[in-house]
């Protein structure tokens, strides 16, 4: 499943250990916490006879027929399931899962045979089960049926079986049901054994009104025509898969349709803009072909088809042979959407289709290990990208994802990437940053590590040996190992050498690929190596990074870590693994300067001790070209964090800053963005308006070259295109004059056509931000937004709304986002975060979610990343003891039942107290810093004119 994450450049330029012995066991009722509760009372008032939140192991699904029947008039379904079980110990009860459903009638028969005697149902919502209460006994080995009739409301959430709507552009509203089951919301549809090891096939049959269609994950092999008019849809039965990924929709979707060079036709489903799915489509089965001929494993389904939704809560879904999307994660007009569009829909399509193998094929047999999901379906969107649409230039982007990955990681409150989970609340708050991004990274550290050869080999294995099971972690290391004898790095052909490569990892040792990998998965955080370099000798050593003022929780922490550096002798990349506290390599030759974790392929973060920093500065101010644009970024990044935690000075840091007015490339830009921005959004909080002017003005004058060479066009690669959204966008919002006149001018002829002038896509948000200024200016926009059917467009202007400095309009726009009749509901976390960013919205932000808490975490679910991004991101940028202490008396007067227990809270503190203290540390030196810097400026003038 993808999350949709709010647009980088509305976020950033606007707003702008444990032990390793905690390896979770494969008995899934060891530390189960549910273990040592009082015996649980069913709603009726009998004991019920299972104290376990996870399911027993002694019967087990083969096979589920579903009949689902949902009424788009009444808004609720009916439905009947019949399971076929196999007993692995004789029992007379049996135990599954149901959410919120009205059990009608519940019976079980011996397979095969016709008659079938009634169960008695007990049912406990706590832990949303069932007990099944057979009066006969179920016998070891024998063959089951059960068969339960429910009905239930849609639901008015986003999970389980969900009512959504649409406008149609003649204004009337459409209703349709569809499915979102991912992680524990297959109960909420039907009864069943909701937990991804209880893999079944399913059968599956839904009713229907003639003006409607229904799909699921396999093709329709017939329909049946019932009294009343009413349409009964067959489909084919499934392969093997976990019930978070069965999924049926009822809508009155049009579809368009193309063959995949394999055979396997791809259906794309959407209501009447079936105009904005070319795009979409044609990346879908180039995507679908690559996964095909890259894992060397056949789609095993006959079909896959891509159903735009209007209302989903999070990005995607990868339900088998039926992905479902936001429309803004499918839906692209050539002439409306921008190159991040382009971009961000290929990225959603491939990493949807990559779980079609890692996830749907081989699936983790428990959510602690759900990055072995969504890890490697982020790591292959990047694989997949890069070599099917090379022209989107995605390798300008990953390192984002570590820089994100590690902000989280860099507090207390993070986990281990495997982490012990039993409530669906905590299974929830798994779907972050840690299981996603940090994921994706140390499988490319991995990749690099082993060579993209070998870990090719490596993973095709896996996914052939546990192909429709379940897996652990160890089964993944396990595969990667041995992949074929090594003494050295593997050849370019794939093939291994025998030769002890110059620059390899190993030094003859035996590579053990789950001892260093272990030491990423089973513990929190990540290493800081320090490096200081003595004439020939680089000495090493390694220690938790970690933003706190309690040294004491950096203690017991080491990594195996795959150091790679480069020297100003030797473009070659040097390796070296660090499996010690502290070690020492000798370079050939005395250097001027060592660049460590080359192009940031490494999960860590570099301090160069002594001259280190120095050298690396003068370096980027005379010659920054002679180092990757990553190295470069990774740089910026490494050298404002470790201000944080006193390792670097700021005057450092802020040193290293100034080669960036010769900088043009998207990463480092950005991440120098993403490192100054925020310092002057902290004085915000602090009424200290002439610092932050001129911070403000500091910035606006390092990239002012950069913004007037800018084009208000189309024009260039993406990178090119996505850079020039970034930094368009931020001199309007900052008020360079000429950003200001152009983005002016253009606004008043935009809307003297009454919208229908034609806009540069790259540059319309900052066209919109500035027209959204007055309240004129923000109605109209509003009025667009109401009418449009180009969810591009409608993003961007959301995102302009959002940046006005008018209060009541920013009040009105949360309003309407949660009322969800104009602005979609789906889109208030983005919305609200926003607005939290907006120097004149953070304290509307805040006092909507606190105001509105209730009604959120029952709309989007508590532990949801949607839940989450709004606890942390209207929140992480306050600085005042203040301000902490409101936010902590909200969330401390909150029952475990609505949250106080969830790990953003905890994310929130520490977030606010870094803020603090760095605040109270620094500022007496930045304004000194700046001080010198504008002194500079003036006397550098003063010397022009004396010529």
């Amino acid at each position: 499943m993808t999350t949709l994450t709010v647009t980088i450049l509305v976020l950033l330029l606007v707003s702008f250990a444990p032990s390793l012995a905690a390896q979770l066991p494969g008995n899934h009722d060891t530390n189960d916490k549910s273990s040592s509760l009082l015996p649980p009372v069913a709603t009726n008032g009998q004991p019920f006879p299972w104290v376990h939140m996870r399911l027993p192991e002694t019967v087990s699904p083969i096979h589920y027929d579903l009949l689902v029947h949902p009424n788009l008039t009444s808004l609720d379904f009916t439905g009947a399931v019949q399971i076929q079980l196999q007993v692995f110990e004789d029992t007379s009860t049996i135990i599954l899962h149901s959410k919120e459903l009205q059990i009608a009638k519940a019976d079980v028969g011996v397979k095969l045979h016709l008659n079938s005697r009634p169960l008695q149902v007990l049912e406990y919502p706590a832990f949303h089960q069932l007990a099944l209460m057979s009066d006969v006994l179920l016998v070891r080995g024998g063959m089951y049926k059960v068969r339960l009739e429910f009905s239930a409301n849609l639901s008015d959430s986003f999970h389980g079986f969900y009512k959504s709507s649409y406008r149609t552009t003649t204004g009337e509203v459409r209703f349709m049901a569809s499915t979102q089951f991912e992680a524990t919301s297959a109960r909420a549809a039907f009864p069943c054994f909701d937990e991804p090891a209880f893999k079944a096939n399913f059968t599956i049959q839904i009713r229907r009104e003639s003006r409607h269609i229904a799909l699921s994950n396999m093709p329709k092999v017939k329909t049946v025509e019932l009294p009343g008019g009413v349409l009964e849809d067959h489909f084919d039965t499934s392969v093997r898969m976990s019930t978070y990924l069965v999924a049926f929709i009822v809508s009155d979707f049009q579809s368009v349709s193309k063959t995949t060079s394999h055979g396997v036709k791809v259906i794309y489903a959407v209501p009447d803009k079936i105009n904005q799915t070319d795009f979409a489509l044609n990346a879908a089965v180039r995507l679908l072909d690559f996964y095909d001929d890259y894992f060397d494993i056949p789609y095993p389904l006959p079909k896959q088809d891509l159903a735009a939704i209007p209302d989903f809560q999070s990005g995607a879904m990868e339900n088998w042979g039926l992905t479902t999307y936001r429309e803004a994660g499918l839906l692209f007009d050539p002439n409306k959407s921008s190159a991040s569009d382009k971009l961000g829909i290929t990225m959603v399509i491939a990493h949807e289709l990559a779980h079609q193998w890692f996830g749907n094929l081989v699936t983790m047999q428990w959510w602690n290990d759900l990055w072995l999901n969504e890890g490697f379906a982020k790591f292959m969107e990047f694989v997949s990208v890069n070599i099917t649409n090379p022209e989107l230039q995605v390798n300008d982007f990953f390192l984002g994802k570590c820089f994100e990955a590690m902000e989280v990681d860099s507090l207390s409150s993070s986990h281990p990437v495997s982490s012990q989970v039993d409530t669906p609340t905590q299974i929830q708050e798994m779907f972050d940053d840690v299981s996603y991004d940090k994921g994706a990274c140390i499988l490319n550290m991995l990749r690099d590590f082993l060579t993209p050869e070998a870990f090719k080999i490596g993973i095709v294995r896996y996914l052939r040996r546990y192909s429709y099971q379940n897996t652990v972690n160890s089964h993944l290391w396990e595969s990667l190992t041995n992949v074929s004898v090594y003494t050295g790095r593997l050849k370019d052909d794939g093939f291994c050498s025998q030769e002890k490569a110059q620059s390899g990892w190993y030094s003859g040792d035996q590579l053990d690929v789950r001892a260093i990998m272990d030491t990423w998965t089973l513990q929190e955080g990540f290493p800081l190596v320090t490096v200081e370099v003595r004439g020939r000798q680089v000495r090493l050593s390694q220690e938790r990074y970690l933003k706190t003022d309690d040294p004491s929780q950096t203690h017991g922490f080491l990594w195996q870590v795959p150091l790679t550096y480069i020297t100003s002798s030797s473009n070659t990349v040097h390796r070296f693994l660090l499996k010690t506290r502290t070690d020492v390599l000798y370079l050939p030759e005395e250097v001027e300067w060592v660049k460590f974790n080359v192009d940031m392929s490494g999960y860590y973060m570099v301090h160069y001790e002594g001259e280190g920093w120095r050298s690396l500065t003068s370096l980027l101010l005379t010659n920054h070209r002679a180092l990757s644009s990553n190295d470069r970024a990774s740089l910026i990044n490494n050298a404002f964090q470790l201000v944080s935690v006193g390792k670097v000075g700021l005057d450092t840091a802020l040193d290293l800053s100034l080669y960036l007015s010769k900088e043009t490339d998207i990463m480092p830009v950005t991440q120098g963005l993403g490192e100054l921005v925020p310092l002057y959004k902290l004085m915000e909080k602090r009424d200290m308006e002439g610092l932050e002017n001129q911070m403000k003005d500091y910035i606006v004058e390092l990239f002012r070259g950069l913004i007037d060479r800018q084009t208000w066009s189309d024009e260039g690669s993406v990178s090119q295109r996505v850079l020039r959204s970034y930094l368009l966008l931020f001199g309007s919002v900052r008020n360079h004059p000429p950003c200001v006149a152009t983005a002016t001018h253009l606004f008043n002829k935009w809307r003297a056509s009454d919208g229908n002038m034609s806009l540069p896509s790259d540059v319309s948000l900052a066209v919109f931000a500035i027209g959204a200024r007055d309240p004129e200016g923000w109605d109209f926009l509003f009025e667009k937004y109401r009418h449009s059917q180009h969810t591009s467009v409608k993003s961007r202007i959301k995102s302009a709304l959002s940046i006005s400095p008018l209060q009541h309009k920013l009040k009105r726009l949360m309003e309407q986002s949660l009322a969800g009749e104009v602005m979609k509901t789906q889109d208030l976390p983005h919305v609200v975060i926003s607005v939290s960013r907006n120097p004149k919205g953070y304290k509307l932000a805040w006092d909507f979610l606190r105001h509105n808490w209730h009604t959120l975490v029952k709309k989007f679910d508590l532990g949801s990343h949607s839940i989450s991004g709004m606890v942390t991101g209207v929140t992480n940028q306050y600085s005042t003891r203040e301000m902490m202490d409101e936010v902590r008396g909200f969330f401390d007067s909150l029952s475990e039942e609505t949250g106080s227990g969830l790990r953003c809270i905890q994310q929130t503190y520490e977030s606010i107290e870094e803020n603090i203290r760095w605040m109270d540390q620094h500022l007496p030196q930045l304004k000194a810093w700046l001080d010198r810097q504008a002194q500079g400026a003036r006397t550098e003038t003063r010397g022009h004119e004396d010529l």
